[in-house]
């Protein structure tokens, strides 16, 4: 019988971007820690009418924040949604969690990570924890802040955080958007001001940005002892003078301190809609990984590839250069992505939820177990992993899996779906136990560097077993 594969939608092999087809993740903002990025990003999750119809993202009821790493910017790993806002969350004062902002340092020794997001546009407010990945805490059980800070009270919008670590080890939080009635050319909306040494408190007055045409997004990097301040360009449709970024860019200013003062350089990103022929709002993040420099940002491409691109958005990465001028200059935006920075080593535990292409999967966090699993495992699923090096070769593979109704068959391929087939694993169906089993099988065939894909197969209609992670052992071993 022959398996009628699962289309992949979105990401497409072998493309890099979107960095995920099995879920959205909008306003992504970078951490790098030890080799791997981690991406936190506004959980977009469909809404629907009264007729099941997929309605236009009204962004009401995000209250989470999801987050995926890579060490070689191709395979990302789910590490699921961050409860953040509402009774279930952290932050049990906030009722949304947007476009959230990540840093790292050391604190009396230990590392220690904060996550800052927006509470709709109305406050920012922070979490902390001691993994990159969580739990998560809310250190202080309030609004980090609110328009009761100094120097923020006539910002529009107060949301969209970025935040930097300055070589010296002091702090500073970027923030704010909006146009106030006609002020189009000059909103003064963006603002600055310093973390306190706990991160967790701000100190001083918020300064003013003047970022022409300001609308909201904001981002902050530094190279070469320059200080690059980022944001989104508004949308105002009359005449703008000659030198103003035009509508939905990315534009940047320069200081040679992070308070200021600032000056406008240009536009670094169009508009989604120039690349992928759907726009929308811009969000960004600038970021160094290694020994090169990346944007992310998001677009509506895996939304669109899926017909229902009403604002549910993915992210996406790119290349990002700086002349030694300091100038920046204009990134173009693909489908095609980065180069993968190191091979993807198959002879360590891997999360199932890694992947470099799928279809007909999701991703939950499953309490029996305290993992992020793969879901909803159906017939003609798969998932694909790009430049798995076997070394010498493989003798056999070995999966986490839980058993449903019907169980069914994991076919492992090389280079291409349809490819040369190293092994079958069949999963039983359930016994009723609900419990996390090994099972293990031979395989043959398996050297050197190939794209890996794990096919599934089984009875149709049927959910076929969850997947929490894999590891393939090599010859002699």
């Amino acid at each position: 019988m022959t398996t009628q594969l699962k289309q992949a939608a979105g990401k497409v092999q072998p493309n890099g971007n979107p960095l995920v087809a099995h879920r959205y993740g909008a306003d992504p903002y970078a951490l790098v820690f030890g080799d791997r990025v981690y991406l936190y990003m506004t959980n977009d999750a469909l809404e629907y009418d009264e007729n099941g119809v997929v309605k236009e993202n009204s962004y009401s009821s995000i209250n989470t924040i999801t987050v995926i790493s890579s060490a070689d910017l191709v395979n990302w790993t789910d590490h699921g949604p961050i409860a953040v806002a509402g009774p279930e969350g952290a932050a049990k004062w906030a009722t949304q969690s947007w476009a959230p902002a990540a840093l790292h340092t050391v604190i009396d020794g230990k590392d220690k990570f904060f996550l800052y997001f927006a509470n709709n546009a109305s406050g920012i407010g922070v979490l902390s924890s001691d993994s990159p990945v969580g739990p998560w805490v809310d250190p202080i059980g309030e609004a980090l802040i609110l328009r009761s800070t100094p120097g923020v009270e006539d910002v529009t919008w107060l949301f969209d955080p970025a935040v930097l670590l300055d070589d010296d080890g002091k702090g500073y939080i970027y923030f704010g958007g909006g146009v106030p009635e006609g002020q189009f050319a000059e909103p003064g909306t963006a603002r600055v001001m310093p973390l306190g040494e706990d991160m967790t408190s701000v100190a001083g007055t918020a300064a003013v940005i003047p970022a022409p045409f300001m609308f909201e997004d904001a981002g902050i990097h530094k190279w070469n002892g320059v200080y690059y301040y980022t944001y989104c360009s508004n949308f105002y449709d009359g005449q703008r003078p000659e030198g103003s970024p035009p509508a939905g860019e990315i534009a940047y200013m320069t200081s040679s301190s992070p308070m200021g003062p600032w000056t406008y350089q240009g536009t670094i990103l169009k508009n989604p809609g120039h690349f992928f022929g759907v726009s929308g709002n811009n969000h960004h993040a600038v970021f160094q990984f290694h020994d090169s420099w990346y944007i992310a940002y998001h677009a509506q491409t895996l939304s669109k590839a899926q017909g229902i691109a009403n604002g549910y958005r993915s992210t996406h990465l790119n290349r990002l250069t700086h002349h030694e001028d300091g100038s920046i200059p204009e990134i173009h935006a693909d489908y095609e992505g980065v180069q993968q920075l190191a091979m993807l080593n198959p002879y360590e535990r891997i999360p199932a939820a890694t992947m470099g292409w799928s279809a007909g999967v999701k991703t939950e966090y499953l309490a029996e177990g305290g993992v992020q699993a793969v879901t909803d495992v159906e017939q003609g699923g798969w998932i694909g992993l790009s430049g798995v090096d076997f070394g010498s070769g493989a003798e056999s593979f070995q999966v986490s899996v839980l058993s449903l109704e019907a169980g069914g068959v994991l076919e492992l391929h090389l280079d291409e779906l349809a490819g040369p087939v190293i092994g079958r694993l069949t999963v039983p169906a359930a016994d009723g136990s609900q419990e996390w089993v090994e099972l293990k099988t031979e395989v043959q065939g398996a050297e050197g560097v190939h794209n890996l894909y794990l096919v599934f197969t089984g009875e149709s209609n049927k959910s076929l077993f969850k997947l929490a992670a894999w590891q393939f052992t090599a010859q002699g071993h």
